[in-house]
């Protein structure tokens, strides 16, 4: 399995590519990862140094990739964060070039935006960006309920509109694909106060897995779910195998990073957790 990451990376800690990277090539995948900044440390600390990468010069990373005949071989593309709307069109250019050389690659697309409690923390234009560009390139969508509730104008206060609402952002994404659908960090009326809930969709079938909430504030999170599901979903071929593999795995390093009271995910201390979970879950149908 090939996967062509387009995210960022911080040599302290695991957000962006430095947390999806590891968990993919543990579980056997080989990952071609394009960094579209190099920072010391992720924003959350309120100082970090580094650099941003342009869209033109991933774009020539991307060159370079295609240089050696790679593009064909590539499974999947998976992007996050984006920094500002050239990096967001280089990685949607890059995605047309794989598609090109393998029509079979899919796209997978966490449409970072923000999240609960802290609201939009990316760029200006960058949500509009996602909604109109990147979500209907995708044929796997990643999105918390947050970023869920911003791309489809609807509230998910409850399962049932939370399945409205899903239902709708699958309306949205490319025609053709799978429609393959992950909402993260989902709590609505129906979920109780001690855990939390995924929802996975695909096909008109959904899926609840509900797993213990857990003492723990941490970034990076929801970068190595994305690429946990897109993996186990390329690798079983379906949504209900790759909620519950996905959530079982990244249920456990935050629990293994809960009891060492880290702030950064124990994704190097942790990682058997990615190939064999201590917890299992039921992705229940719904």
């Amino acid at each position: 399995m090939n996967i062509l990451s387009i995210q960022s990376w911080v040599a302290y800690g695991h957000v962006g590519n430095a947390s999806a990277m590891f968990p993919l090539q543990r579980l056997g995948a080989e990952v071609w990862a394009v960094n579209t900044v190099q920072f010391s440390n992720h924003t959350g600390y309120g100082a970090w140094t580094g650099q941003v990468f342009s869209g033109a010069e991933i774009g020539r990373l991307i060159d370079g990739i295609a240089a050696r005949g790679a593009l064909p071989r590539c499974d999947a593309v998976l992007s996050g964060y984006m920094g500002d709307f050239a990096i967001g069109e280089a990685i949607l250019a890059a995605v047309a070039r794989v598609r090109a050389a393998n029509p079979a690659a899919l796209y997978c697309c966490d449409p970072v935006i923000g999240d609960s409690g802290r609201g939009i923390y990316v760029r200006q234009g960058i949500p509009e960006l996602m909604r109109d560009r990147a979500v209907p390139a995708a044929d796997i969508a990643t999105p918390n309920r947050f970023e869920l509730e911003r791309l489809t104008g609807r509230v998910c206060a409850s399962l049932a509109k939370a399945k409205a609402a899903v239902a709708t952002l699958q309306e949205r994404m490319r025609p053709g694909g799978p429609r393959c659908v992950l909402v993260t960090s989902l709590a609505t009326d129906e979920t109780p106060p001690d855990a939390i809930d995924m929802l996975a969709a695909e096909a008109g079938n959904f899926y609840l897995l509900r797993t213990p909430r857990l003492p723990i504030l941490v970034n990076g999170a929801g970068d190595a779910i994305a690429a946990l599901f897109l993996f186990h979903r390329l690798a079983g071929g379906d949504a209900a195998t790759a909620l519950a593999a996905a959530g079982a795995a990244i249920h456990g390093v935050l629990r293994r990073t809960a009891e060492a009271g880290s702030r950064e995910l124990l994704t190097v201390a942790a990682q058997d957790e990615f190939v064999t979970p201590s917890t299992r879950f039921p992705a229940i149908p719904v």
